[in-house]
């Protein structure tokens, strides 16, 4: 049997029969490519809607945040490495209809909450699943949240976004370098900001790391392309604390954060610094 190119991001994996792409969620099955992933849930949680974290989108809400397992990037820096990294074989979780998770969101509405919010690991990676979810929850009046790191090719992008109300998406670095290392593209990100600005509310988060991409030099370039695409996208520059593969880092220093902020706040309208 012949192999088959997953399109959904610019890995564009081309898999034989029973291969797992690089996101360990996508596999050639048949002929077809399927994923992995679909429904099975290896975290939910009820969160305040600034830990996504969006600030300007239904401020002091709730929603109901979901996670599987793989990702496209393989960023040594991962906090949730546990899932992002893991396959099939070494995750756990729980199998969820669409309909079951939906039901689950419309239940906790008296308790804040606004929708679904797909996080913790990629979500886009679990397309078909993302898609049919958010079709639903649209049609009970409910909210979508993508936390995603925008490494997605731009025809399924185009497809999914009329379904989706709000994302956070992670701006890693202003530098192609970086992007490579981590196994993704920077311009493939810049390209998702720039089409998801205009089609739902766009927040931006960017971690800090001393001495990977913590100078001025990039923060000027980063705020001042991302105020390009419009100033009012909030930047949220967030600290770093050793994890993972990156144990020999040092935290970043909080004055290093605010300082990065100050330079931010040159180009774009609402900037915010997180965990100090």
């Amino acid at each position: 049997m012949s192999k088959i190119v997953c399109e959904i991001c610019p890995h564009r994996c081309n898999l034989e029969e029973g291969q797992v792409g690089i996101c360990r969620a996508r596999s050639n099955s048949g002929g077809v490519i399927t994923s992995e992933n679909y429904g099975l849930v290896t975290s939910l949680s009820l969160d305040p809607i600034e830990k996504k974290p969006l600030y300007r989108f239904y401020p002091g809400s709730y929603i109901l945040s979901v996670g599987s397992f793989g990702c496209n990037l393989h960023c040594q820096f991962c906090q949730n490495y546990r899932i992002s990294m893991a396959d099939k074989e070494e995750a756990e979780y729980v199998y969820m209809s669409p309909e079951e998770l939906v039901d689950r969101a419309q239940k906790l509405v008296d308790k804040g909450n606004i929708g679904l919010a797909f996080t913790y690991n990629e979500p886009l990676i679990s397309y078909e699943y993302v898609y049919v979810c958010a079709k639903f929850a649209r049609e009970k009046g409910l909210k979508t949240v993508l936390v995603t790191n925008g490494y997605i090719n731009e025809k399924p992008l185009l497809e999914i976004l009329p379904l989706i109300d709000a994302m956070n998406i992670d701006l890693k670095s202003f530098s192609a370098e970086f992007y490579r290392r981590i196994g993704g593209g920077l311009e493939d990100v810049k390209r998702t900001i720039s089409l998801c600005a205009d089609k739902c509310h766009v927040e931006v988060t960017t971690l800090i790391i001393p001495g990977v991409n913590d100078s001025p030099q990039e923060m000027r370039e980063l705020s001042t392309w991302l105020a390009s695409v419009d100033p009012e996208i909030p930047l949220h520059i967030s600290r770093f604390f050793p994890c993972y593969q990156m144990m020999d880092k040092k935290p970043t220093s909080p004055d290093a954060v605010y300082a990065l902020a100050d330079i931010a706040k040159e180009k774009l309208h609402y900037v915010y610094v997180g965990n100090i």
